[in-house]
């Protein structure tokens, strides 16, 4: 067993707690051969995700087959999801086609940039805050994103997906979604026949004949910024939204190996303090709003799963399997930014239309304290050309660990998270400065 160590990820975890109850609302999904695909959500911080395919397609010497039979994307990771998914029939070539994609994104590619789109947004949120949305079927938001769902229908396809579903390229695609009015994080799949729904507290998984732009539109429907969208009888907003564990889709479709693509830093810096004179600003405040529903969540479902993976190892499979727990081994690697990508969202931040640009200087996202929002929303290609140089130059260093990991043979060692260290004590008679 070898493997080049890493200070970021790579651990070898198993399933969530709530999979060992042996009372299960449905039957788990057989183990699918390969690795499965998580891709975190972040809006335009989905970029990283580009760079980081594409280190992982060089490292396996450009293959044409497909190494991420499942494949789960939430909120802007659905995106890149439903695009890997429809060129699954060669992986090189959907890396490719992603890159292209994002390289050459704008703005009006996602959200209406002209005056009349921008103002009508703008007026209808006004209203809301001071006369309170007229009518039920009021479409309230920051932005007006039907450019997206005209790009999402030219570069997806359920059809394709389809085929390659069929010729065994793919076993499972799946999107997650918040439910605005059940409250539940509903993973929308489409996969082979043999694959089951599941039912979790406040978590579904729900097979769908056809993943259409509807679905990735709810996935990356980012609160506020972007309108809600009905699926069926509800809706849905950005699959972020309560999304406490991030593995559990691929868990429940089967996966025996998952490669996770975050878009933050996976355990922070403890920052310093400084005193500080000036009220945050609304962007600010949304900036840690937004932080909170993107990001959050997934070292902790990491931490959790170690957890549970180093108590599980201690005991023996076959009591286990005799006592009707249903827990399995799974091996994770994570691929994570090493910096802090709202970084790069302020130096790029003015390349934004001039519509634009006054929209968000009016909350506050034009100064720095306001770059966090912006690095979610900041869909120009300038900046997503930086995200994806810095996902390949963080992943390639890794190339050494990654052919471990895609060797079906090979276990990778686990790897300890990375500790923050802060001392409480310290903290109240630190002095402000």
């Amino acid at each position: 067993m070898t493997n080049a160590a890493s200070p970021i990820a790579a651990t070898a975890t198993i399933a969530p707690v709530e999979t060992a109850i042996a009372a299960d609302a449905v039957t788990r999904n057989q183990p699918q051969a390969g690795v499965a695909l998580v891709l975190q959500g972040g809006g335009a911080r989905a970029a990283y995700q580009v760079g980081v395919l594409k280190a992982v397609s060089e490292s396996l010497g450009h293959p044409q087959i497909n190494p991420f039979p499942i494949i789960v994307g939430t909120s802007a990771g659905a995106i890149n999801a439903g695009v890997l998914a429809t060129n699954a029939g060669h992986f090189a070539e959907a890396v490719k086609t992603l890159e292209s994609l994002w390289t050459d994104i704008e703005p009006q590619h996602i959200y209406r940039t002209d005056f009349i789109g921008v103002v009508r947004c703008s007026v209808r949120w006004l209203s809301a805050f001071v006369f309170g949305a007229i009518g039920k079927n009021k479409r309230v938001s920051l932005f007006d994103n039907a450019p997206l769902h005209e790009l999402l229908s030219r570069i997806t396809d359920a059809n394709l997906i389809e085929s390659h579903l069929k010729n065994h390229a793919l076993s499972a695609v799946a999107v997650t979604a918040s439910g605005y009015t059940s409250g539940q994080n509903c993973a929308f799949f489409q996969a082979n026949a043999d694959i089951k729904g599941w039912v979790r507290s406040q978590r579904v998984g729900i097979r769908v004949s056809h993943l259409a732009p509807e679905h990735l539109m709810a996935s990356s429907a980012i609160p506020f910024a972007f309108p809600a969208v009905k699926i069926n009888r509800e809706f849905f907003g950005d699959g972020s939204i309560r999304q406490t564990a991030p593995v559990s889709p691929a868990l429940h479709l089967g996966a025996s190996r998952i490669f996770v693509v975050g878009t933050a830093k996976l355990v922070k810096d403890f920052p310093s303090r400084t005193r500080s004179e000036t009220y945050p600003s609304l962007a600010q405040i949304a900036g840690h709003a937004m932080s909170s529903i993107f990001l959050d969540s997934l070292a902790t479902d990491i931490e959790l799963l170690q957890r549970i993976n180093a108590t599980v190892s201690l005991v023996d499979a076959d009591v286990l399997k005799a006592a009707g727990v249903n827990l399995q081994r799974v091996d994770v690697m994570v691929a994570c930014p090493n910096k802090p990508l709202e970084s790069q969202a302020h130096r790029h931040v003015g390349n934004l239309p001039r519509t634009i640009r006054f929209l968000m200087r009016s909350i506050g996202a034009m100064r720095k304290g306001g770059a966090v929002l912006a690095s979610y929303l900041l869909f120009d290609k300038h900046y997503c050309r930086a995200l994806i140089e810095m996902g390949y130059n963080d992943t390639i260093a890794r190339r050494e660990e990654i052919a471990v990991f895609f060797d079906p043979n090979a276990c990778p060692l686990p790897t300890v998270l990375p500790a923050v260290k802060f001392n409480p004590m310290t903290t109240q008679k630190m002095q402000v400065v």
